[in-house]
């Protein structure tokens, strides 16, 4: 009877250790894989597939699961814009979403509306909405990459870029807000920040 108990109650130990982690982070990491190889436009492939020569656009992954893709990669004039380091000070003009696999519409009538931003041009459609935005901030972020003091997914995906850049970064819940409620994103979400590279000094 001992032994008949034991092993009922094994299997049960067994999936009480497993974590939702476990299952959570490389689901997610699919999801946006698959999203950008297949709906994003344009279509991306990973770093590691673009051919020599080719122009093809491209995502990198950094960090532990941030996916960015840079709009102005191929710009001819970008070598001589200045790069993000880990001794940089950078400023941003962003637009931050939960993300839910499925394009995000930037502008028009039906624009995906971000959880927070500070791009001016959307001051306006914010407050149309019936926000108010008296405590927002508008202006450019200054970030100093010695203690960015922010998302580590949006530290990882800065470095690199350049100056005038205008950069897609796509992340996993632990590289955002982690498991927890966070203001109204909710548990486990991963988000996206699209942004611009104002300056960099």
């Amino acid at each position: 009877m001992k032994r008949l108990f034991a092993l009922i109650l094994a299997p049960l130990v067994l999936a009480a250790g497993c974590s939702e982690d476990e299952d959570i982070l490389p689901a997610q990491k699919d999801k946006i894989v698959s999203y950008l190889k297949g709906t994003h436009t344009p279509n991306l492939v990973a770093e590691a597939d673009v051919e020599e020569g080719s122009n093809q656009p491209y995502y990198t992954v950094s960090g532990d699961a941030v996916y960015r893709y840079i709009q102005d990669l191929y710009n001819p004039d970008r070598v001589n814009w200045t790069e993000v380091t880990g001794a940089s000070t950078v400023t941003i003009t962003f637009r931050a979403y939960v993300f839910n696999y499925a394009n995000i519409v930037t502008t028009g009538s039906t624009m995906t509306m971000p959880y927070y931003t500070n791009d001016p041009v959307l001051k306006a459609a914010f407050e149309q909405a019936g926000l108010n935005t008296e405590w927002w901030s508008f202006e450019p972020l200054t970030i100093d990459m010695k203690h960015p003091g922010i998302l580590k997914g949006l530290s990882d995906a800065l470095l690199g870029c350049r100056e005038g850049d205008t950069v897609e970064a796509y992340m996993t819940y632990n590289m955002a807000y982690g498991d927890d409620h966070f203001g109204i994103i909710p548990k486990e979400s991963p988000v996206a920040w699209f942004f611009t590279v104002n300056s960099v000094e």
